[in-house]
């Protein structure tokens, strides 16, 4: 039984078109691509206020309390509040709604539009976030993050995908995450900096500098071409297409890829109802793919580090400055590890780094468990030697998170989907993943509270059985031409069941 494989029949040889990497599509995707950035930053920049003395007693002086005063809280347990998490939370619950909102604007409107709307709503968020008096300023502020997050990850990973030549798109969609990690970077830099404000407001200044990526991406996405896709399918007009793709493509020779657009708008044009057909028997391995790479990337732990790192090594002993320090050594083991997988996605294509991200990540999270459980207990801190063995650990860990479910939890979904279903099916994609963050993020440091050590081996078993899902279900999917992708479930030893009456279905 065949359980995975590239694509390299004759089908799929014959489907590569004309045209180069242009400056014209590198330019474009940077700029789009700096939509990461945004989530990139939120993601680290909330970890590190909440670790912050003075935000907590302004906002959480119950926390503060616990973790200064309580001698007798059990070290797993001083930052579990309900209210911090939801600090943290309400903006993916917020995205999670948003992101519906957003398929309909991508869909009628375009992928630009849906990134300009998406910066202005994060604009919004980062000042009313950084000028917050009371906890419920701060809330909506984080409300209006998450609806920009919303629109921002609903857009960009298809634009990127569809701007992209086939050959290269694996790198292109991976510079998404490539800003995420230097976005959750910068913001541990801005953290460690801003801590040591003596005034006690750096976190202000933490908060509002979110505005400066939210900003940029804002004005960037005035000056992004359309994707040749959204526009024949919102203008129903080939000649404007094709001279997108001859600009972008770097050649007059586009009428193969031209061809597979004007049919797959003709299909997509035909369906109503993109939600509900997308629950069709034919779009299953899709729909598949939407709702479990999401939420396996959330479960692999990930955001144990991403939200709380500062909180995770003031728990093993390490100070305030320390805590904030170990957070950007963690960042940069993450963009490092981004830029490798950028490099390499096309040749070594997305199941083996998955399947070698997995392994690592798995064996990172046991160890480090097997050190905080035999070394920290309920009360005081870990010797200085462990204390950095489990750094070094959790820098393996991100590193291998880094080079496989981090990009390719955004890559593989947007590839997959066929025109007729993209913008409902990225939909699900994001709407998954905001909802099990905020899940991660509401539960977490009860989590914490109540596993301990053992935390750890929780998400081991989840990167377990996300491994062996990749293994046997996930097919190859580098270099094939994504009006194409068909291709890969019709060879699929297991998803053929679904997809071979596809040609006998009328939509």
């Amino acid at each position: 039984m065949a359980v995975g494989f590239s694509v390299t029949s004759d089908e799929a040889a014959a489907v590569q078109y004309s045209g180069k990497m242009t400056s014209y599509v590198v330019l474009s995707c940077m700029m789009a691509a700096v939509g990461g950035l945004l989530f990139g930053y939120d993601i680290g920049i909330s970890g590190g206020v909440t670790s912050m003395e003075p935000f907590l007693n302004k906002f959480f002086p119950e926390v503060q309390r616990k973790m200064v005063e309580d001698t007798k809280i059990s070290n797993y347990c001083k930052f579990d509040s309900q209210l911090l998490t939801l600090f943290t939370s309400s903006l993916y619950i917020a995205g999670f709604f948003a992101s519906f909102f957003a398929s309909a604007v991508t869909g009628a409107f375009g992928r630009k539009i849906t990134i300009l709307l998406g910066g202005s709503a994060f604009l919004a968020g980062a000042a009313l976030g950084g000028a917050a008096f009371n906890i419920y300023m701060l809330i909506f502020g984080r409300v209006l993050l998450g609806v920009g997050l919303g629109f921002t990850n609903q857009a960009i990973p298809l634009y990127l995908s569809e701007m992209a030549p086939a050959k290269y798109r694996g790198a292109i969609n991976n510079g998404f995450e490539v800003n995420v990690g230097i976005g959750v970077l910068s913001a541990n830099l801005i953290n460690f900096g801003t801590q040591k404000i003596k005034a006690g407001w750096g976190w202000r200044i933490s908060l509002s500098m979110a505005a400066l990526p939210a900003l940029i991406i804002t004005l960037g996405a005035f000056f992004l071409p359309d994707t040749p896709n959204s526009l024949i399918h919102r203008t129903n007009d080939p000649e404007k297409a094709k001279a997108m793709l001859q600009r972008i493509r770097g050649t007059d020779n586009v009428e193969l890829e031209l061809q597979d657009l004007i049919k797959a708008n003709s299909i997509a044009k035909t369906i109503k109802h993109p939600f509900k057909n997308i629950m069709r028997r034919k779009y299953r391995p899709q729909l598949v793919m939407a709702i479990v790479i999401p939420f396996f990337q959330q479960v692999t732990g990930i955001n144990v580090i991403r939200f709380y790192a500062p909180i995770l090594f003031r728990t093993i002993g390490l100070g305030e400055s320390a805590s904030l320090l170990s957070s950007v050594v963690t960042g940069v083991f993450t963009s490092g590890s981004n830029f490798v997988s950028m490099v390499v996605v096309d040749k070594l294509g997305r199941r083996s780094l998955f399947i070698l991200g997995g392994v690592q990540m798995f064996l990172s999270q046991v160890m480090v468990g097997a050190v905080m459980g035999a070394q920290l207990g309920d009360k005081g801190g870990i010797e200085k030697v462990y204390a950095y063995m489990v750094l070094i650990l959790i820098c393996v860990y991100v590193a291998g998170f880094g080079c496989s479910w981090g990009p390719l939890g955004w890559l593989v979904p947007s590839e997959i989907f066929p025109l007729e279903i993209r913008s409902a099916g990225q939909s699900i994609v994001v709407a998954v993943g905001f909802l099990f963050t905020f899940v991660v993020a509401q539960t977490i440091l009860s989590m914490l509270c109540h596993f301990k050590f053992g935390i750890f081996f929780f998400f081991g078993g989840w990167v377990v059985l996300m491994t062996a899902f990749v293994y046997f279900l996930v097919p190859e999917t580098k270099n094939l031409p994504i009006e194409k992708m068909d291709v890969v479930w019709r060879e699929h030893w297991f998803w053929r069941q679904f997809v071979k009456e596809s040609k006998l279905e009328t939509p």
